[in-house]
């Protein structure tokens, strides 16, 4: 029965190692490796010795601050070239946000270590919601009205009070001692000296187990050498001890393997948890970067318009300038030409800041580092891909995309695992409900021997030879059990009002109620989360083609205008400068609108749980830290893009 119940409650912990290889092994060399556990060198003899009994001390390596190499592979000439799935891997590999929520299957795998042997620790580590875009002109470009997809993330893992876990870690102790004592005596007559002197010496070993069907069992060995300066004993030393046997079984309390495994099911089901949160982590931040990475390429579209606005501006102020010189063209339209460049100038500034700005908040995102890094500070980050609206959007029916969402989406799942701790964790506050009533039973085996007194005189009668030996003498009336004690009992403890137990159990039962509704909540909000971004994703392909349309004509509309003022249909400029500034606004909000239709697919891809599929990210990655997929630029987009 020993040695199973000890390979159960081995295996979890042998489970825990070998998970932990895979990742390590993942994790690649050590220069970029992720986290690990590991012990120090053991000393040659006394490590082994010590192994078995979990006495070493384990060392959580340091964080990994610098970047991974991709990052600067990406590095031509000063510009940093970046396409989406680049962005993406530098995310998984470099963003501080999923680092941190790397470190909770890890602290969930030590708590379930720590549950066979004492309470659940709360490791919870909330998931950060990602940088954001800047604004221009007092509107973020994130801010497509449809906010950002993702409902309460389950409250962490479960931690929970009631009766106390047992420890099921064996536990061996050892003692021994040496003394000598002196005794004065008034009566002569029993000891036969005034001064009664005893040389002992004693040693123990003891051994105690629990198991989780709330038996615990104690094996004790106790042996006692003494030697006396008296005549009297007829054994001198004597040789005394027991070998005993205690074992305890809880029959109300503590009985039972679904009250006293349930903080190691609820581990377990923290493992999973974590697991979850750092998926979610990944989906968040992944989506954060995607909507940073097409922020930047609206940015830059706006400062071509913004320089094509300010050459136009620039080319209309010189040709009015010829014209008044030529005295064909009143003096004012120099000025008002002029006052049109100003304003372009001011435009192209803003969205050059914007740029700049977004860039800073982009790297941040990619970069361990971040502004602490000199060389990537001075990098011009040049996007090589470009928003493409697709012709058509197939979507699913409504009613199935819920359904995927439901199946897909952590937050759920989570909720799940967290109501089925709670429930584990409600049966064991019921058990603590009732009184205390175990059963004992105590099998000892006493032993006695040891050589004749040289000094005795016959006051004790007539030896019995049968304990005349040695200390082999001993162990063998102990093995052959000649003198043994046998108990057996049971004890009953009936805590009144029993308050604390109480009120543990009304509370779990009531939090179970509110994971119930919680469950609930997420379900009907995840339903509404689908419904208003699939409404999102066709109202911004909807205002896409409007506003497309709606630069086309400020486009034919600024033609017309110029051709009047070119061939003196109207006196002054005021029309062609107004067209013209109605064609970069008119240009903008179709940029805008498409960096908008980017956004609600993010948030639609989120909603129905299909971020990383989409984005080709397997977990297995992320969780390691370390993308198998190499970046390369081809020298044509380099020569392209310095041209």
């Amino acid at each position: 029965m020993h040695d199973t119940t000890l390979r159960k409650l081995m295996l979890p912990r042998l489970r825990a190692r070998l998970i932990l290889l895979p990742l390590l092994a993942a994790a690649g060399p050590a220069t970029f490796g992720q986290i690990s556990i590991t012990n120090p060198k053991e000393p040659p003899v006394v490590g082994p010795i010590l192994r078995p009994f979990h006495l070493e001390k384990r060392i959580v390596s340091a964080p990994r601050l610098a970047n991974t190499p991709r990052l600067e592979s990406l590095v031509r000439g000063g510009n940093l070239y970046l396409s989406v799935q680049d962005v993406i891997a530098l995310v998984l590999e470099n963003n501080l946000d999923i680092e941190i929520q790397r470190y909770g299957p890890w602290l969930a795998r030590e708590v379930e270590r720590r549950s066979y042997t004492n309470l659940l620790r709360d490791i919870s580590s909330p998931i950060l919601a990602g940088p954001t875009s800047v604004s221009t002109a007092g509107v973020s470009l994130n801010a497509s009205g449809l906010g950002s997809a993702g409902v309460t993330s389950g409250g962490g893992v479960v931690t929970g009070i009631g009766p106390s876990p047992l420890n099921l870690d064996p536990n061996l102790s050892a003692g021994f001692q040496v003394g000598h004592t002196t005794t004065p005596i008034s009566n002569t007559t029993l000891n036969q000296t005034d001064a009664l002197t005893n040389d002992y010496r004693y040693y123990y070993l003891q051994y105690q187990q629990t198991f989780l069907t709330g038996t615990s069992g104690t094996v004790t060995y106790y042996s006692n050498h003494s030697l006396l300066n008296s005549p009297t004993p007829f054994l001198n030393p004597q040789i005394t001890g027991y070998l005993d046997l205690y074992v305890t079984q809880s029959l109300l309390q503590g009985f039972g393997l679904a009250v006293n495994d349930r903080n190691i099911k609820v581990a377990k089901n923290n493992l999973k948890v974590t697991d979850l949160q750092l998926k979610q982590q990944v989906i968040t931040t992944v989506s954060a970067a995607l909507n940073l990475y097409w922020d930047l390429v609206t940015f830059d579209d706006t400062v071509r318009i913004a320089e094509q606005a300010l050459a136009a501006a620039q080319k209309l102020y010189e040709d009015n300038q010829a014209e008044v010189e030529l005295g064909a063209l009143a003096a004012i339209e120099v000025t008002r030409a002029a006052a049109a460049v100003s304003t372009a100038k001011e435009n192209l500034l803003i969205a050059q800041t914007n740029v700049a700005q977004q860039e800073t908040v982009l790297k941040n995102a990619l970069s361990r580092t971040g502004a602490g890094s000199a060389w990537l500070d001075e990098v011009h980050i040049v996007p090589l891909d470009h928003i493409e609206i697709p012709e058509t959007e197939t979507l699913k029916p409504t009613p199935e995309l819920i359904r995927q969402a439901l199946s897909n989406r952590p937050e759920v799942e989570q909720n799940r695992i967290n109501l089925v701790s709670k429930e584990l964790l409600l049966k064991g506050d019921r058990n603590g409900l009732l009184p205390s009533l175990s059963a004992f039973a105590e099998l000892t085996n006493n032993g006695l021997s040891g050589p004749v007194n040289p000094l005795y005189n016959g006051a004790s009668g007539v030896p019995d030879p049968y304990f005349v030996g040695s200390y082999g003498n001993f162990v063998s009336e102990l093995a052959r059990r000649n003198f043994p004690n046998y108990s057996a009992g049971i004890s009953l403890s009936i805590p009144f009002r029993n308050r604390a137990a109480q009120a543990d159990y009304a509370i779990d039962a009531l939090q179970v109620r509110q994971l119930e509704l919680q469950l609930k909540r997420v379900t009907n909000q995840i339903g509404v989360e689908v419904k208003n971004n699939v409404i999102g994703l066709q109202q911004a392909r909807a205002r896409y083609e409007t506003t497309v349309n709606t630069r086309k004509l400020a486009e034919q509309n600024l033609e017309a205008e110029q051709n009047r003022f070119k061939f003196g249909a109207v006196a002054d400029a005021t029309l062609v400068i107004q067209a013209q500034n109605d064609l970069a606004a008119d240009q903008t909000a179709e940029l805008q609108s498409m960096a908008n239709y980017t956004h609600a697919k993010i948030a639609f891809d989120q909603a129905v749980g299909q971020t990383l599929e989409v984005n080709r990210i397997t977990m297995e990655e992320a969780a390691a830290g370390r993308v198998a997929r190499q970046s390369a630029i081809p020298d044509s987009v380099v020569t392209e893009k310095s041209r």
